[in-house]
């Protein structure tokens, strides 16, 4: 498994890409090439041409969760590339009309027409994508401390309500040393995520996280998650995107956390 960030909050130093608040991975994994979630821009698109990297041989698409800094990208790569032979997995949740006090948080392309773009799987269950790489599907809540709150209201049925982003979903790689586990938001709580990975694919060992853990306060809630982190004795964590800088820095006094920024590389 290699996986190339296309998006992210920060930017390293003299590596010249660009970032936005935002989440864009690339990933390839035996015959598999995916895409995993596309940002908020066409930024993604830009910076992957300057690593090389062709999204024309893109296999797959997988979304986290349909806010639009994950998905907005799908609007500028319909009109770059040819979509009919990828395969989008992702939770049915994903499309459909959001708001927030900003204002239109949601994808911005329907389902139907994403249809027409290229080929679906969506599902609330497991989907295994090639050899050794999975869509967790819906997350079941099994912490208390990760109680899910509403991000704004969305429409379903006709109806708006509180939008508590069920959909939100990760997908976890088979590796000699254990898992690994790529999050975009984990709204669904970044510790129910890797349970679920555990109970999917029958294996406690975790070898890495990477993604968005959205944590933003040190808080209760946040030592609840660095001892459950602690426990895993995973040798890899990369939390990016939706952690502020207060909340790594006290992860990073206990955790093996690593710097995040576009351009980073990660090889298994």
């Amino acid at each position: 498994m290699k996986l190339r960030v296309l998006i992210d909050n920060n930017t390293y130093i003299d590596q010249y890409y660009l970032g936005e608040p935002a989440l864009s991975f690339y990933i390839e994994s035996g015959n598999s090439r995916i895409l995993f979630d596309t940002g908020y821009s066409d930024a993604f698109l830009y910076n992957a041409d300057k690593m090389g990297i062709d999204l024309g041989s893109l296999t797959h698409i997988v979304l986290s969760h349909g806010h639009n800094d994950h998905t907005g990208g799908l609007a500028y790569l319909k009109e770059r590339f040819d979509l009919k032979r990828v395969e989008l997995v992702a939770h049915p949740g994903c499309f459909g009309e959001r708001e927030a006090a900003e204002g239109n948080i949601g994808a911005p392309l329907t389902e139907d027409e994403m249809r027409s773009l290229c080929r679906m799987k969506l599902g609330r269950e497991p989907v295994w994508i090639g050899d050794g790489c999975v869509f967790l599907g819906e997350i079941p809540d099994r912490l208390e401390f990760e109680a899910r709150k509403p991000i704004g209201r969305r429409e379903a049925g006709g109806v708006w309500e509180d939008d508590y982003v069920m959909e939100d979903s990760a997908i976890a790689f088979t590796t000699s040393k254990g898992l690994f586990v790529v999050t975009g938001c984990s709204h669904s709580g970044i510790c129910n995520i890797v349970e679920q990975a555990k109970a999917v694919c029958n294996e406690t060992r975790i070898a890495g996280i990477i993604g968005g853990f959205h944590l933003f306060r040190v808080d209760e809630r946040l030592e609840d998650t660095i001892r459950y982190l602690g426990r895993l004795n995973a040798d890899m964590l990369y939390p990016c995107h939706c952690v502020s800088f207060d909340v790594k820095a006290k992860m990073k006094e206990t955790l093996p956390v690593s710097e995040v920024g576009t351009g980073l590389e990660i090889e298994l």
